[in-house]
């Protein structure tokens, strides 16, 4: 069903545990509300999945003329549902009411799943165009549900009784959420109020996605062509498949520099051309802020006065408030306090990077002032004379093969799951570079869902790297394979040769399949609870990043990929003695844009210059001049292409408290990373519960105790307080 899922972002992701009493009468329920529904028309994209695996998508049938009239038939068929059950006679129930709602929009379901490849995977002009005209019924078809008061009016009669009506803790969680999520959301609103609160959600809609398209456009449309004498620094390795990507563009006497975080990184670390360096960074960094038709600036202006105004609408002071009102944090206050206390810890350590860059610098006589373009070069300069310890020389053992290989050790340890590959042809795919794996658990041998896997770069694709579920565990209505995705933007080596990556893609890989690992591990009954709270959902995926740089996984999956050779004790040492390396940039550059979002939304927006803004917050908060927000404004995609991150992008370092301290549980086991009791602990409270029970109770059933942020700081290398210090609910 999942209900909820396309009603409101912030309702995109929440879980429940597998408990829970038996409904009353599913299948009358189920039958009852879909009656309502016309015959399902004759659309690919509505069809339900057959074959095998409890039905996939049939990816390879994607019409993209079947798109308009399949979301027309899915809302239409919502709504008549969901209106069959605002009209029940009975007395509310859980069973006649939640429930039931559960179990509407199967249709509509699969249209998304095939909407989202094109949105994300498969992007096109011509799918752009469809996308603009449907944005705004869309947001229609949402209000329409929240601004139906006969069913929120049954909603809010369960919610009332929740605590009479003999449910179960997972049952009432259900209930407080979908009614939290209509009040919320306008359910509440009557008149003149009712009517501008539905207008600014259809013109948000459009506006978010216009914003993406912009961004998209910019990726697409600047290209950096370079030759054979502007290749000076460059590994073999980044030039092959600079070479590979100029060809597919039709230049192949050319090497291609994209403008994605996967191509740019690494020509700003290695690139001996200083003015080459530039322009990739001010092309990358500038994307939506060119002053042309791709311009996002009064974009953001306009979103900003509408969340304000619709918010304020709903009686709160400001986005943020109502943001935070139900995350771990609770409020902006919160949040901001513990993004001050790291602040200072991060911008002093970058002012000991840059001392020790700009050292480099001079000694080698470049007559330069590290500039933003300048960090990761010279960064990389310091590594090398610091800790003997050359980026390029560890890609040699980071193939991308093996480092999947990696992960399924990892989730074989942790999570007892078994991953083989399906047979050629047995399961669709949208593009010939996804591959799909069976998941089973390793005892039993009981399926447990298929995992597709993107892994990368091409037109059409957004830029960045994310999970996704095709289809989320339920067990309302007969038990649901889940099928989980993660989608990368590596770039494609020549054919024949290995797919080799930097440390931090390693890292950003196996943070994604972390998400992956979250989906296929849920025990969950509901749908619309199979997710997470946003504060709280990055901190399972952040936590599996530590497994890369265990001995297991190193020692087994990390070789050369010429020699086969695993990666020497020397390597391995340099790599854990700068493991806290250049801790200043990666905190001071998240940490300005969480700020800034959390800015964005605190302030007036009344005549607001987003550029201007920008570099006014950045001023006051002392921003190093050597470095940048990691997402600037006009393409910061978390917070301006949906609500998603929306005054939330915070929400990674508040996970990373969590990571931290988990981290600490691990390394303080006897069986360290690989201790059986630590892991299924972390199974049972941490993974498999999803949005079940509160996230602060539920670290707390992991850990014994809530997180502490000094667990943070002696993660990053930052001064740690003398005094250990805890939270009730946060960190």
């Amino acid at each position: 069903m999942r209900f909820l899922t396309p009603f409101c972002v912030f309702f995109f992701a929440i879980s429940l545990t597998a408990c829970g009493k038996a409904p009353e009468s599913p299948a009358a329920i189920d039958g009852t509300a879909r009656s309502a529904a016309s015959e399902r028309p004759d659309n690919v994209l509505l069809a339900e999945w057959t074959g095998p695996y409890g039905g996939v998508p049939a990816f390879d049938q994607m019409d993209l003329e079947a798109i308009k009239p399949a979301l027309a038939y899915g809302m239409d068929a919502q709504l008549a549902e969901l209106d069959t059950i605002a009209q029940n006679p009975d007395k509310p129930t859980f069973d006649n009411t939640i429930l039931a709602m559960e179990m509407v929009g199967e249709d509509l379901d699969r249209v998304f799943t095939f909407y989202g490849i094109w949105s994300a995977n498969r992007s096109s002009p011509e799918f752009r165009a469809i996308q603009k005209e449907m944005a705004p019924r869309l947001s229609e078809f949402r209000s329409k549900i929240t601004q139906n008061r006969a069913l929120f009016n049954r909603v809010k009669a369960v919610y009332e009784s929740r605590s009479d009506s003999g449910l179960d803790p997972v049952q009432i969680r259900l209930v407080e959420l979908t009614y939290d999520g209509f009040v919320r959301n306008g359910a509440t609103l009557e008149g003149e109020k009712k009517d501008r609160y539905a207008d600014i959600q259809k013109r948000l809609s459009e506006l978010y996605t216009q914003f993406s398209n912009n961004v998209l456009a910019d990726e697409e449309n600047y290209v950096l062509f370079i030759d054979d004498t502007q290749l000076g620094g460059l590994p073999e390795s980044y030039i092959r498949a600079a070479q590979a990507a100029a060809e597919e563009r039709g230049e192949p006497e050319k090497y291609a520099i994209t403008n994605t975080r996967s191509s740019m990184s690494p020509f700003l670390t290695y690139s001996d051309e200083r003015d080459l360096r530039r322009k990739v960074w001010e092309t990358y960094y500038n994307r939506g802020d060119n002053g042309d038709e791709y311009d996002n600036n009064a974009i953001i202006a306009e979103i900003l006065k509408l969340r304000d105004e619709r918010v304020g609408i709903l009686g709160y002071e400001n986005f943020a408030s109502w943001r935070l009102e139900n995350r771990m944090a609770k409020n902006p206050d919160n949040a901001m306090q513990l993004m001050r206390a790291v602040w200072p810890a991060a911008v002093s350590r970058v002012k000991e990077e840059v001392a020790d860059m700009q050292a480099i610098a001079d000694a080698a006589g470049d007559d330069i002032t590290i500039a933003p373009w300048d960090y990761r070069y010279y960064a990389e300069k310091v590594r090398q004379a610091k800790y003997d310890l050359d980026s390029d020389e560890v890609k040699q053992y980071l193939q991308l093969d093996q480092l999947r290989d990696a992960m399924f050790y990892v989730a074989g340890e942790l999570f007892n799951f078994k991953f083989t590959p399906v047979p050629d042809g047995s399961v669709p795919v949208f593009h010939e570079d996804v591959n799909v794996w069976e998941v089973n658990d390793r005892t039993s041998g009981d399926l447990v869902g298929l995992w597709y896997l993107d892994p990368f770069a091409r037109k059409g694709k957004r830029s960045g790297a994310w999970a996704t579920s095709y289809r989320s565990h339920s067990t309302i209505d007969g038990k649901k394979t889940v099928l989980s995705s993660n989608n990368s933007n590596f770039v494609k080596a020549p054919p024949g040769e290995p797919v080799l990556i930097s440390w931090d893609d390693a890292t950003t890989l196996f943070h994604e399949v972390g998400h992956a690992l979250h989906s296929l591990s849920s025990k969950v009954d509901y749908p619309s609870l199979n997710g997470g709270v946003r504060d709280y959902t990055e901190f399972q995926s952040q936590l599996l990043e530590r497994w890369l740089m265990t001995d297991a996984v190193i020692d087994k999956y990390l070789v050369h990929h010429e020699t086969g050779e695993p990666m020497p004790v020397e390597l391995v040492a340099k790599i854990k003695n700068a493991s806290k390396f250049n801790q200043g940039f990666a905190t001071t550059e998240y940490l300005a844009s969480a700020l800034v979002d959390m800015k964005y939304h605190t302030t007036d927006p009344t005549d607001i210059d987003p550029d201007a803004f920008e570099k006014s917050t950045l001023a006051e908060l002392g921003m190093p001049d050597e470095l940048v927000m990691r997402h600037r404004s006009p393409h910061f995609g978390h917070i301006f292409s949906g609500e998603g991150y929306a005054a939330g992008y915070y929400g990674y370092i508040w996970a990373d408290v969590l990571t931290a301290d988990a981290a600490e549980a691990f390394a303080e086991a006897p069986g360290g990373f690989y201790d059986q009791d630590v892991a299924a602990r972390l199974v049972k409270h941490l993974f498999s519960v999803r949005n079940s029970v509160d996230p602060a109770e539920a670290y707390r059933a992991f850990r014994g105790r809530d997180a502490r942020i000094e667990a943070l700081m002696r993660d990053r290398g930052f001064p740690v307080p003398a005094k250990e210090t805890t939270a009730s609910a946060s960190p």
